[in-house]
């Protein structure tokens, strides 16, 4: 009996086998540890160097000047520039704007793109294109749409609308709308291809069974299709504001600022400080406090919109 229970007990795996199939757990954090690592010193190295210059005084034109200087750039700020203000103030506006215009037009492109009809396709195509263009060239392609000389004004003009030789970009008076046109013809295919997605994942069954109960049209929408867009909603507005209030390339390149400061957002403002100036320590104080800002904005944003709730 001994015999046969020494002969049924099974051998013990051997410890180099435990070893190997431990391997395979591990693999996966292996692969993406480098990629891991590399991703947050590109994160953490800019935003630890940011915070660091932001207590200096530091501007390689003036050498002499440079060394530690505390708090002062944050008092400055927020005690000794106006200019702060006056941007941080248009920064809201510009997002207020931009934000909620792009999202109206975005939500009702979704829903015409969403639809059967022939080349739907190819409608598609045209409307999502110039999500594809980047700011730069956007912003090339309006200043010659908006050319007193050989754009758009100079039609208009021979229709009787508007007068010959309108300077959109330059009059205090239609700057601002120009230029949220043009960032409007960039932006609103951002909103449509996200809410189109989600718009594809709702059940027709919903609509039918609407339907049958005598729902109209207006109806549904209000009580099966938005409900159901509501986090693709929430997510694209936050997405989209925090590019908006650091959108710097178009309105660069389209206004440069102006005419007269009428154009300048709180991150082209620091641009100019940085690069311009040649202060990096006060524009890395000014980024602190956006960067501050803009993560107050956005958790303050997601607790009262409920982002992640039962909505559907």
């Amino acid at each position: 009996m001994a015999q046969a229970a020494a002969v049924a007990k099974p051998p013990a795996p051997p410890r180099r086998r435990r070893r190997a199939s431990a391997t395979p757990r591990r693999l996966p954090y292996l692969l993406i540890g480098p990629a891991a690592l590399l991703m947050l010193g590109f994160i953490a190295y800019p935003v630890i160097s940011v915070f660091y210059y932001s207590l200096q005084d530091y501007n390689p034109t003036k050498p002499w000047r440079n060394g530690f200087a505390g708090l002062d750039n944050f008092v400055r700020i927020f005690t000794d520039d106006p200019q702060f203000w006056d941007t941080l103030v248009f920064s809201a506006k510009w997002v207020f704007v931009e934000v909620g215009l792009q999202l109206l037009f975005g939500l009702a492109l979704a829903l015409i793109v969403n639809q059967t009809f022939v080349g739907r396709g190819i409608g598609r195509a045209l409307v999502f294109s110039p999500w594809a263009v980047s700011g730069v060239l956007t912003s090339a392609i309006w200043v010659l749409l908006y050319n007193s000389q050989t754009g758009v004004s100079r039609y208009l003009a021979d229709l009787g609308i508007g007068s010959y030789g309108t300077s959109w970009l330059s009059d205090t008076s239609t700057v601002f709308s120009a230029a949220v046109v043009a960032d409007l013809w960039r932006g609103v295919p951002f909103f449509a291809i996200l809410i189109l997605a989600d718009l594809q994942s709702v059940s027709k069954d919903l609509y039918e069974a609407a339907e049958v109960d005598g729902a109209s049209r207006i109806k549904q929408f209000w009580h099966i299709t938005l409900p159901h867009l509501k986090d693709a909603i929430i997510l694209s507005t936050l997405l989209r504001a925090v590019w908006e209030f650091n959108n710097v390339d178009l309105l660069y390149t389209l206004t440069g600022g102006g005419p007269a400061g009428e154009t300048t957002t709180l991150p082209l403002y620091i641009a100019n400080t940085s690069v311009d100036a040649h202060d990096f320590g006060y524009a890395s104080a000014l980024t602190t406090v956006a960067f501050v800002i803009l993560l107050f904005c956005s958790i303050v944003y997601l607790r009262l919109s409920k982002f992640g709730g039962e909505n559907k």
